[in-house]
């Protein structure tokens, strides 16, 4: 044997050099062994006895949020716009001629009736009061005279110291001075009538607007020049537009209950950024009239305004109970898909299929649409889940609750990363050695 190992021959420096790079690559490929052997255990893990896939089945059928179909009795209720329009408005008009001096008012501020808003020149109108005077103190003297005359020849003419005639001629200027008086009267009245219109008042209480003049301009009786705008806006009156066939409803539910159309039909306004004003509306009908074009009704709203929230000209929206309708659901309106070919809902049916099914909307009550057609009593209709169902796949159906879903959608997440956390420490662990053997 010793004559053996001496005969081999030495190894060349180029063979030493081949043997030498082939061990440095083994811890390599013993690494990527090792990593490749970790993948294919994690997926033998997912296989029962005798190499059978135990994940190979279809996986669990997604989560629908569902309403239950329950027939109930539910309220009619109607949204209508409308405009807002003053209770009461008054144009501020001079009613004599003459220039405006001075205005006592602050312009959009609120005013009572009588009181002074424009003064205009009375220099003229105090004279003619005064001389209305004079000509009535002239008058008076003249009646005086003639009543004089009267009482003189009475018992002249009981003694026939005068004649007949003379004393009806006296008796005739008595009256003629009496008229007099009265047309003197008459016209110091008058004098101090238009010398009152120098000063301009408010008709009535109210909002102002702005002043349409200013001091020193010249105002018209003739013209009937337009000073100033008062509105009085508490009350307020909304003025809406419904078909007709809807009011006479609401006349037969009102005359069903015994009640007045006012008290059956309170209104909710609704401002324009969607809050609720508090004060309750009431709904009147002195303006009612057809429009032969459109067969829209007319209705006018009466609602109580002490904040002046509600100004005129501004929209808003009017919510009225017009009926009950019974045998009606209630979906949230999220539920209910709508659209030019209709409304549509879907709902889960056998085998927890779900499948479009199309139903009538007959109004809205809060947030909730009345479903007046196509729904039977105990069928499930979705709310939420839609992004989750699949065309011909079953769905688990669980009761929708109302503000759940936030809940659901803070909490999915936090879950997914939580999941996902152990994968990159298997890996970490799996890939570990291969610096390690590396080095």
């Amino acid at each position: 044997m010793s004559v053996n190992r001496l005969s081999t021959p030495a190894p060349s420096r180029a063979e030493r050099l081949r043997f030498l790079s082939a061990r440095a690559c083994l811890p390599v490929l013993a690494a990527c062994g090792l990593v490749l052997t970790g993948c294919s255990g994690g997926g033998g893990e997912t296989k029962g006895p005798g190499g059978a896939p135990g994940g190979a089945g279809a996986p669990p059928p997604p989560e629908v949020s569902v309403v239950t179909v329950a027939l109930q009795t539910a309220p009619l209720v109607v949204e209508l716009p409308g405009r807002v329009e003053a209770s009461r408005v008054a144009q501020v008009r001079a009613r004599v001629n003459g220039i405006v001096l001075k205005r006592y008012f602050r312009e959009g501020s609120a005013v009572r009736a009588g009181q002074l808003l424009f003064q205009i020149d009375p220099a003229p109108y105090q004279a003619a009061v005064d001389s209305a005077k004079a000509v009535l103190a002239k008058t008076q003297a003249t009646l005086g005279q003639a009543t004089s005359t009267v009482t003189r020849y009475k018992p002249l003419r009981e003694a026939n110291a005068i004649s007949q005639q003379d004393y009806v001629n006296a008796q005739a200027a008595q009256a003629q001075a009496e008229a007099d008086v009265a047309a003197a009267q008459a016209a110091v009245r008058t004098a101090q009538l238009n010398l009152g219109y120098a000063q301009v008042t408010a008709p009535i209480g109210g909002r102002i607007g702005r002043a349409l003049v200013t001091e020193g301009a010249l105002v018209s009786q003739a013209e009937a020049t337009q000073l100033a705008l008062i509105q009085q806006i508490d009350p307020v009156y909304i003025n809406a537009t419904q078909a007709v066939a809807d009011v006479e409803r609401l006349r037969r539910q009102a005359a069903a209950g015994g009640k007045a159309v006012a008290d059956a039909a309170p209104v909710r306004v609704l401002m324009d950024d969607g809050s609720e004003l508090p004060q309750i509306g009431r709904l009147l009908f002195s303006d009612l009239s057809v429009d032969p074009t459109s067969g829209q009704v007319s209705l006018r709203t009466e609602v109580a305004n002490p904040q002046a929230r509600l100004l005129p000209g501004m929209y808003v929206r009017t919510r009225l109970v017009q009926g009950q309708i019974s045998g009606a659901v209630l979906l949230p309106q999220q539920a209910v898909t709508r659209g030019s070919q209709g409304d549509s809902v879907t709902v889960v049916g056998e085998g927890g299929k779900p499948a479009p099914r199309t139903v009538t909307v007959g109004g809205a009550t809060g947030t909730q649409w009345v479903i007046t057609d196509g729904l039977k009593t105990g069928e499930q209709v979705v709310v939420e889940g839609f992004q989750k169902m699949r065309p011909g796949s079953p769905v688990k159906p669980v009761p929708y609750l109302a503000g759940a879903a936030g809940a659901r959608a803070a909490a999915g997440p936090m879950a997914a990363p939580a999941a996902s956390g152990a994968s990159p420490a298997a890996s970490a662990g799996a890939v570990a050695p291969a610096p390690a053997a590396s080095r």
